[in-house]
């Protein structure tokens, strides 16, 4: 077998560093970048984060009001409060539909389950009920499609998990029983990508002892779930968005801590990628796309009732 000379040795060594390099840039570029905003007014955890009209809010949680409502805009990089909500809430579920935000169940200050529904209207600043939930739940998951509104697993007032999958159709204020979630689960999350519904993670019956890597998928139109590739670290307490067709997975807790992962899911490819981390770990935090970027706010630095102001942005 005929050996290298120096020279081939040389030119190879050279194309190999090469590709070394293109290769490493193209994983640093991969892992996507994290800036930091202007910290919210309040300290808070267990919040739920939405955007509409190009800002976007936060609402409920564990505060010294759990009623807090606050506005942020990107554009200018600051704060103002809102309309708070009509009831003290943390757990809850909210979406925006049509130019409303709708917050769904969660747990009162005392920790009992709700199933009540709250329109919030940014043009008049004010609230209005509508039609309660048929399952009281907090620390569910909620996720839109064409219009309609799923709220997805929680606990339940007898502290317990519930598989409850219902519809809530805004214009005709109206719930509809969906086929259940064939894992019942808590402090899960949800995206939505070309009509489907994603549930992922989340913990058993409130212990976080017992967290998930589940990911199962909901289609609407034929009323069916199957299982999909499971998250690759199993947590619960998480928050997730949905750009560029992948499913961006943040924080969560467990008995050894608060987690700094970002995760995103792939439906198309069935496949998990890893990128970088968080700044700050926490769990109970909230999650809204804006433009191209995913504003990751608020959560708990450490596992339980602990608060923070963070505003990070994710940029994949």
């Amino acid at each position: 077998m005929r050996s290298l000379t120096s020279k081939s040795c040389i030119r190879s060594t050279v194309i190999i560093v090469a590709l070394a390099g293109c290769f490493d840039t193209a994983l640093g570029q991969s892992r996507g970048k994290w800036t930091t905003r202007r910290p919210m007014p309040s300290s808070r955890t267990e919040v739920a984060a939405v955007e509409l009209g190009a800002k976007i809010y936060v609402i409920g949680g564990f505060s010294q009001s759990g009623d807090l409502v606050e506005e942020f805009d990107p554009v200018k990089n600051s704060w103002r409060r809102r309309a708070s909500l009509p009831n003290p809430l943390h757990h809850v579920g909210a979406v925006s539909v049509a130019g409303k935000i709708y917050v769904l169940g969660g747990y009162s200050s005392r920790w009992g389950a709700v199933d009540t529904v709250h329109e919030y209207d940014p043009a008049s600043d004010q609230w209005r009920a509508r039609a309660s939930m048929p399952t009281a739940r907090g620390a569910l998951a909620v996720g839109v499609v064409n219009g309609k509104i799923f709220a997805v697993g929680g606990v339940g007032p007898d502290r317990r998990n519930t598989n409850a999958n219902e519809e809530y159709d805004p214009a005709t204020n109206r719930w509809t029983k969906r086929t259940p979630i064939p894992t019942a689960r808590d402090h899960l999350a949800m995206g939505v990508v070309e009509g489907k519904l994603y549930a992922i993670g989340g913990r058993l019956d409130g212990n976080y002892a017992r967290n998930l890597a589940a990911n199962e998928e909901y289609d609407s139109t034929s009323d069916r779930w199957r299982a999909r590739a499971p998250m690759p670290t199993a947590r619960s307490g998480i928050t997730a968005a949905a750009l560029n067709g992948k499913i961006f997975v943040f924080g969560g807790e467990s008995t050894s801590g608060t987690f700094n992962q970002t995760e995103s899911y792939d439906p198309a490819k069935d496949a998990w990628e890893t990128w970088a981390p968080m700044p700050t770990a926490r769990h109970g935090l909230g999650a809204a796309v804006w433009g191209k970027e995913i504003y990751v706010i608020s959560g708990g630095p450490r596992p339980g009732g602990t608060f923070s102001s963070v505003n990070e942005v994710f940029t994949p």
